[in-house]
């Protein structure tokens, strides 16, 4: 590709991105399912060399990982997991345990399984948060506990990825090749709290005078970049590399104005990911498990919704509370994608079309939480004003 294509392909895959941006605005459909769809359809149309695109992913997910590792300094992850640990393990036993267990029934390998039920794991926090913003549902009591339950997602799914990563690049998933994988996620995130609590936390005055310097976006990918190469280089995932580095820099205090100086950043490059898996989902060719995926969509529908309504009475919501919980937790969108990219093709395509159809299934019962809620707690419909 030359110089001149490479830039006319760059920008008009950013103005593509403006456009449908702006389209997922205005008819509040998530932006995340909008870029897969663009990129299943653009390559029916517009063969493209996927080697750039594929760096620009890259890139885009790391400082992903990045900012939401900003979120979690060392004493918030442990509020968190104190309070949300009982509905965060059952999320695990029946969302990623269930979906593994369903996927043996059906005679796939071990890895395989282990891929189908990381995708079936979290839910999307993209989707439901911007959700529950357009839903004007951010103050209600059950999003504390929706917003804690992803939180612990978050903080479960780089570890997950870097098992996905290991085995992928050829380590065993057998005891002594996870208990290797362990270590080296424990060594990792050790030296991090280390160099977190003794290096960054003492830095903050540097953070505070220099913030707003136009330099400091460059200090924070470039950390970010190096990090995530340094989890890679140890046989780990990069995007848990990168999350140690969110988590060390937000021990200097000021991670919130440091997430703000990088949304653009990361706002440019992020969408490259999701356009570019879904350029790698081809609908029709590969597809010889339609059993399994209605199996698997119909677990993942009510695994999740079990886990909103008993976790959420866990955490200590009232029952019609926890049921609005529990319909608000089924999409599944951006972690799913990531640990469907280290699938073979056809089990991508799989896990394209599964992310899809729960994406979707899940905005509608979403919207319908509230309604269905009052019915499922025996309550007579809201009047309508």
């Amino acid at each position: 590709m030359g110089s001149w294509s490479f830039l006319l392909a760059g920008g008009a895959l950013l103005i593509a991105f403006f456009a449908i941006g702006i389209l997922s605005e205005k008819v509040r459909f998530p932006s995340t399912l909008a870029f897969i769809l663009l990129g299943l359809i653009m390559i029916r149309f517009f063969p493209f060399q996927s080697t750039p695109l594929q760096q620009a992913a890259q890139i885009g997910i790391v400082l992903m990982f990045f900012t939401r590792g900003l979120e979690f300094p060392i004493e918030r992850m442990l509020q968190i997991a104190r309070r949300v640990w009982p509905a965060g393990l059952m999320d695990a036993v029946i969302s990623f345990g269930g979906s593994f267990l369903i996927a043996r029934m059906f005679s796939l390998d071990f890895f395989t399984s282990f891929v189908i039920a990381a995708v079936a794991y979290a839910s999307s926090s993209s989707i439901i948060v911007k959700m529950l913003e357009e839903n004007r549902r951010l103050a209600a009591e059950e999003s504390e506990f929706i917003l804690a339950l992803l939180i612990f997602e978050d903080l479960i799914a780089p570890v997950m990825v870097s098992f996905l990563a290991s085995t992928a690049a050829g380590t065993a998933l057998g005891l002594s090749g996870a208990g290797w994988v362990l270590a080296k996620v424990a060594l990792l995130a050790f030296g991090s709290g280390i160099v977190g609590r003794v290096f960054f936390r003492r830095s903050s005055g540097f953070f505070v005078r220099y913030l707003e310097e136009d330099f400091m976006p460059l200090f924070a990918v470039g950390w970010a970049l190096l990090t995530a190469g340094l989890a890679m280089a140890m046989g780990l995932s990069e995007f848990l590399g990168a999350f140690l580095a969110g988590v060390m820099i937000s021990e200097a205090g000021q991670a919130a104005e440091l997430d703000h100086l990088l949304l653009p950043v990361r706002n440019l490059v992020l969408p490259f990911f999701f356009f570019w898996f879904g350029s790698t989902i081809q609908i029709g060719q590969g597809i010889s498990l339609y059993p399994l995926l209605f199996v698997l969509l119909a677990w993942s529908i009510l695994g999740k919704f079990g886990v909103g309504y008993f976790g959420g009475r866990a955490y200590g919501l009232t029952p019609m509370r926890s049921y609005r919980a529990g319909l608000s937790l089924i999409p599944r969108g951006e972690f799913s994608a990531i640990a469907a990219a280290f699938a073979s093709t056809p089990l991508r395509i799989f896990s394209g079309i599964y992310i899809l159809l729960t994406a979707l299934v899940g905005m509608v019962f979403f919207n319908q939480a509230y309604p269905l809620a009052r019915r499922l707690a025996g309550m007579p419909p809201a009047k309508a004003k």
